[in-house]
């Protein structure tokens, strides 16, 4: 699996949008902002579909993206749009598996969706307002094909790669060029003289208090400005970002306690690459063709990737790319917030991303991307803080968070931080559709240092439980559970009814269908209101 620098990360995406060139600058035109146009009036109480990590092909014959599609698609009539938190299409972002991960699941709400193999991944357009931010699988480029499995072991890639139902082709996202061809506004391709010009002034026809910006029209232009990006509704500001550019984990200090944890990484990285070698021994053994096997089999292929996330993570920490911040973004999100609290027109705020600053999914909740997430967004909120002030007569900056990348259906509120961050509810819509994950043995209680010299003790490798505090709590957690043939998997989505007032309130209605022995259920879960 490879992830491409940051940098490159953000240098690709600017190109494909072009970004701040000459014409889009002359016209006034604001690239990280639009505007949805509606059949309705934009009344202060609408209601909004979440759907995350759901871009997975079939489990043996049956398809949990599929009827997770059609739980939302019995609600969509009283919704006004579906935020996507990312990780449209595994394994890779491929172009090769638009079609089958994406386009056929999701076909009602594509036009021409009655044939959908006639619908090319870059030629989308949505008849009902379709939001994604990019997951961290939307910009991987090689082939998740665990090591060993590669071009040059092909017969053994086929057995393997039959046996476990992997989503991998023979080329990657690109560097996310595939997303960016499919979900955004890619002005890269208007490459003849006037073209520019003209694509501008017929989409770019809103007017906002930050200038001239794209015009979301569902069923005719459904292209999204840029990878982050904002835009109103019913008074509340949404504000969608890109979290695969700020997740960068912290450097591992050059101290005794840090060379401590690095050779404690090594050899978490051996355990681990021979945890793999032992599970893909166990599938070649397996037959696919018996249901029990198979089930195995599916069981594998999602511990497979868990544990190549876990690489991935350790790779990261081990060689941090220590120039890439998306230092641009996260003053623009600063920025933005502090716009929208002095304006009286907003009610409210929501951020969507992928990556998940508080967690407790067994995989997600210490690895050093989640804590580099958090921090970072943490320094943009305390910003604002400071510029907001009395102003937020104790709210907190932003009502809601939404975000994907564990493979659960989670609601968490944090307490006291100590940081602009407090008191918010943030929410993990990542079960839509592959492979699920547990809990954390440890429980729902998230703990953090509580001082900066243990802070940094921790982070250098200490494991002292005794200078943490309390943090934040899981309210709520649907999950994969129980064992063997009793085993459980919910896959999730939600509406979000967002009703009138200010402060606004927020009526979450989980929506929950259960893979449990061979059958589907749907299951209730009582809607709550934050």
């Amino acid at each position: 699996m490879s992830d491409p620098r940051i940098t490159v990360k953000i240098r690709k995406m600017k190109e494909r949008v072009r970004w701040q060139e000459q014409s889009i600058v002359d016209r006034g035109i604001d690239q990280t902002r639009m505007v949805l146009e509606s059949q309705t009036t934009d009344s202060p109480e609408f209601s909004f579909l979440v759907a995350g990590d759901s871009g997975t092909g079939n489990h043996r014959g049956h398809n949990p993206q599929r009827q997770v599609a059609e739980l939302m698609l019995s609600e969509r009539e009283n919704c006004r749009f579906l935020i996507h938190t990312g990780d449209v299409v595994y394994l890779v972002g491929s172009s090769e598996y638009y079609l089958q991960n994406f386009i056929r699941p999701y076909r009602e709400f594509i036009v021409g969706g009655e044939q959908p193999s006639r619908i090319a991944h870059d030629r989308m357009v949505f008849n009902f307002p379709f939001l994604p931010v990019p997951g961290n699988h939307d910009y991987y480029d090689l082939p998740i094909v665990y090591g060993l499995l590669s071009a040059t072991a092909l017969p053994l890639r086929r057995l393997l790669g039959s046996k476990l139902d992997l989503d991998v082709g023979w080329h990657g996202s690109d560097r996310g060029n595939t997303y960016a061809k499919a979900f955004l506004d890619y002005l890269k391709a208007h490459k003849m003289p006037g073209d520019l010009d003209r694509h501008l002034d017929a989409h770019y026809t809103a007017s906002t208090s930050t200038g001239r910006c794209l015009r979301y029209q569902p069923g005719r232009f459904t292209r999204l400005p840029n990878r982050y990006y904002t835009f109103r509704s019913g008074g509340i500001d949404f504000f969608a970002l890109d979290s695969n550019t700020f997740n960068e984990p912290l450097p591992i200090p050059k101290t005794k306690q840090g060379d401590i944890r690095r050779q404690n990484l090594e050899l978490d990285r051996q355990k681990l690459e021979q945890e793999k070698l032992a599970m893909l021994e166990i599938c070649a053994r397996l037959n696919p063709q018996i249901p029990e096997e198979a089930e195995q089999l599916d069981d594998l292929a999602a511990k497979l990737e868990q544990v190549d996330e876990i690489l991935m993570d350790i790779d990261k920490q081990l060689s941090p790319d220590k120039t890439a911040t998306d230092v641009e973004q996260l003053e623009w999100l600063r920025k933005r917030l502090i716009a929208s609290w002095a304006d009286s027109e907003v009610r409210g705020r929501v951020i969507y991303l992928h990556h998940p600053p508080y967690v407790t999914e067994a995989t997600k909740w210490n690895q050093a991307q989640t804590l580099a997430v958090r921090l970072r967004l943490r320094e943009v909120l305390d910003g604002v803080a400071d510029a907001v002030g009395e102003a937020a007569l104790g709210r907190p900056l932003v009502d809601l968070v939404l975000t994907g990348h564990a493979h659960c259906l989670e609601y968490l509120r944090t307490g006291d931080t100590g940081h602009g961050d407090s008191g918010i509810n943030w929410i993990v819509c990542g079960g839509s559709g592959h492979s699920l994950r547990r809990q954390r043995p440890e429980g729902p209680v998230l703990q953090e240092a509580s001082s900066p010299e243990a802070y940094r003790s921790a982070r250098e490798g200490g494991r002292s439980q005794k200078d943490s505090r309390r943090i934040a709590e899981s309210l709520l957690f649907v999950g994969r559970s129980g064992q063997g043939s009793h085993k459980r998997r919910p896959y999730s989505c939600l509406r979000i009814d967002v009703l009138d007032g200010c402060p606004p309130k927020f009526r979450i209605r989980p929506l929950v269908v259960e893979r449990f022995e061979g059958k589907w259920h749907e299951i209730s879960i009582e809607p709550f209101v934050i």
